[in-house]
Parts: C-alpha cells; structure tokens; sequence
C-alpha cells in the first residue's frame, strides 16, 4: 500500500478450471500482477480433464495477486483462486478475511462452479456470477440462474475477463452487492468478520 492507503480490501476470484480467472486478475490490476502458474506437463493429463480447454498449457497452482488503488486511502487486492480440483484445499483458508468474491463461469462447463458457490455459501461471503465470454453461443441468463440454483438476490452478468472495462465492471457489480448486503441489517448477521492472514 502506498504511504498514505490504510484500509486494504480483499476479493477473491474463484471458479472452475480454465474459467479465465488469471486473465480477469491480469486485466484489472494496476500493478504486474503475481501469479503461480506453472507449465501444464503429460504428468497431469490423467489428473486434470483439459478436454474443455484445448490449447491451455499453464495453470494455477496457489493463487494469482494483483492489486488497484481506488484512492488515497483504500486498496482493493484481488486474489484469483487455482480451479483445479487438487488446489481446491487452499480456498477455505484464501476466503479469510475477503469483502466478496466473484465465481466466474464459463456456461458451457457450469457444473464446475458449484464447488466456488457451495464454498462460499458455506462461509457467508458474498459474490456475484459473471459468465465469461468465450465466443461460443450465449446462455440465457435464467438458464444460467436455474443451473446454479443461485438465491434471486445474487447478481448474475456477463464479463469479459480479457477486458479491463469489463473486468472493472464486473468488480463494481461486486462492491456495489456487498454494500447492499452490509446496509441490509437482516444480512449483516451472516456476513463473515474482517480478518485477514
């Protein structure tokens, strides 16, 4: 944080495996971000099912980092969560602390976001579902809602996480619904406390 930021706010992008989270991160932040992503090897071929995402020769295998300075006292930093099943031990422990989180989707894998809603359900974060462009055909967005079974209070949009005006779009629909939450009093009780590792 700079000299005079005292109050660092923390979101987690969280979804399946191949959903675009790392690119989300990579569009948005102000600085170079963090990643830990390492070469996709034929040692996991039979562990990761790469047969959705042809071309993919990277993953995350901890977490991404980046960072936005929204003014002279408040930084948001963004945490992109590793998608793969074998990483998934390490999101209970990265949701400490977090404001909200978006699980990012993409519609033609949508089973691979309820483990991201489950978990996060789980700890009373709240989040948004932002459907990922990926060229192909566009799901409606009840469909969408239904598939997930997601609560008519949970924002549902499109994004595009390789767009920085999307990506800042899709984190202002996210403050926007926290704030709501924490002006809610009948909300607030399940909000989870403020602490960070």
């Amino acid at each position: 944080m700079g000299a005079s930021a005292d109050n660092g706010l923390k979101i987690v992008v969280v979804g399946g495996f191949g959903v675009g989270k790392t690119t989300l991160v990579r569009s948005v932040s102000e600085i170079r971000p963090l990643n830990t992503e390492e070469t996709m090897t034929q040692a996991g071929a039979g562990v990761d099912d790469i047969r959705q995402v042809r071309g993919k020769s990277a993953t995350t295998v901890a977490f991404d980092f980046g960072r936005i300075t929204l003014d002279a006292r408040n930084v948001l930093y963004l945490f992109g969560a590793p998608g793969q099943e074998r990483f998934w031990f390490l999101w209970d422990r990265l949701f400490s602390g977090t404001l909200g989180a978006v699980v990012l989707v993409d519609t033609r894998r949508i089973d691979d976001s309820w483990y991201a809603i489950d978990r996060l359900e789980h700890h009373g974060t709240p989040f948004i579902v932002a459907c990922n462009d990926f060229g192909g055909a566009v799901r409606a967005g009840e469909d969408v809602r239904e598939a997930l079974d997601l609560d008519p209070q949970v924002p549902l949009i499109d994004c595009d996480a390789r767009s920085r005006e999307s990506g800042k779009h899709t984190l202002i629909t996210l403050v926007q619904h926290v704030k709501n939450r924490y002006a809610d009093p009948s909300a607030r009780a399940g909000l989870p406390r403020q602490e960070y590792v």
